[in-house]
């Protein structure tokens, strides 16, 4: 294992000064106000003291609620997890032994395969180059009998790809077929721009479906989130909470009990029109797969590895990470549009013109 890429650009970020900084995937709005009155409110009640270890039966229920009207299915059980991070290491430590391996995909989300690894398991990537679209040739070249997890990310870090509803009922049939449990991590499906996810534990049973509000509602640092579906696993994953991290912060999950159901619509429209900003300049030099969700762009210049260009746009101080922290190759590198719309112009024009510099052999232009 390494440490992660990502945090090693936040960890650069705090050392420049005014960089233009679209690397960290984080909202640049800031907690609703609700939310801020609502924890403020829970810890000065004194609800500061543990919860359960699956979370308060009053959250949960909220989540198996969202699950049937907003998701489409009906969830044995729910729990509540210290971010969505935290339900992904629950996830893998309940549902891999050593020596089993895990199906990626690739690019991933950088947890995914480092997972694995603490877990004494082989990550195994399944391909979405070029076009980030998932295939059931790319699962049959990843498959082997040791496969038990099939991770799916809808919509996806670092990509910006929505998978189809063929492509997850594709992916359900396949790990039925193989007897595997599919991880859904479905963190980002407030952001999207067309194509609205599908969760696919609306096709298969055997599927753990993960969420949170860090993203939704800018609670990054709140570290709240969920998971949902098989009463088997559910336990398991409980079990290891226990043991790990005991339970979610307390007052964030009354604070995020009480604001829920807040209408997140303007700020998905928000972040539709930061995706069209960045869109249209980086397509002034750049390869790029329109992102259809998250909050990320997947850009490329041919010829150029994502690890060099990475480099010398922190030389004209924009930050961005470099594709091969998130994938075996080092052809892209990941833009987060996650900044106010003065950051992304900035940003993108700097990149821009630093891709026209390279392709004139160093000049500036």
């Amino acid at each position: 294992m390494d440490a992660s890429g990502i945090r090693k650009v936040f960890d650069l970020a705090s050392r420049l000064r005014d960089p233009i900084d679209l690397s960290i995937g984080q909202p640049d709005f800031d907690v609703p106000e609700p939310a801020k009155a609502a924890l403020e409110a829970a810890v000065r009640r004194g609800q500061n003291r543990y919860t359960p270890s699956a979370g308060l039966v009053e959250l949960r229920e909220a989540v198996r609620r969202r699950c049937r009207t907003r998701l489409g299915f009906e969830p044995e059980d729910a729990m509540i997890t210290s971010g969505t991070s935290g339900g992904l290491t629950l996830a893998f430590l309940a549902t891999l032994d050593p020596g089993d391996e895990a199906l990626v995909p690739d690019p991933y989300f950088v947890s995914y395969r480092q997972l694995a690894l603490m877990c004494g398991a082989v990550p195994r990537f399944y391909e979405l180059y070029p076009d980030f679209r998932l295939s059931r040739e790319s699962l049959e070249r990843a498959w082997t009998p040791r496969a038990k997890v099939l991770v799916l990310n809808s919509p996806a870090n670092p990509t910006g790809a929505v998978l189809s509803e063929d492509e997850v009922r594709l992916a359900c049939e396949f790990a039925r077929e193989r007897g595997m449990v599919v991880v859904s991590d479905e963190v980002y499906d407030s952001f999207w721009y067309g194509l609205r996810p599908v969760s696919p534990a609306r096709f298969y049973e055997r599927t753990l479906t993960l969420g949170g509000w860090s993203k939704s509602h800018a609670m990054t640092g709140w570290r709240c989130g969920w998971a949902a579906g098989p009463a088997e696993l559910l336990r398991e994953m409980v079990k290891l909470q226990q043991f790990t991290f005991v339970c979610a912060p307390a007052p964030v999950q009354r604070a995020v009990l009480e604001t829920i159901d807040l209408d997140t619509e303007r700020v998905r429209l928000a972040y539709r029109a930061k995706r069209d900003i960045a869109c249209s300049i980086l397509r002034e030099a750049f390869e790029l797969a329109t992102p259809e969700g998250a909050f990320y762009a997947f850009p490329s210049l041919r010829g150029v590895p994502g690890a060099s260009l990475a480099a010398k746009a922190v030389e004209r101080g924009v930050l961005v990470i470099p594709g091969g922290v998130f994938s075996a190759r080092d052809t892209h590198f990941r833009l987060s549009f996650a900044a106010t719309d003065e950051t992304i112009r900035r940003g993108c024009r700097e990149l821009v013109a630093l891709a026209r510099e390279l392709a004139s052999g160093g000049r500036a232009v």
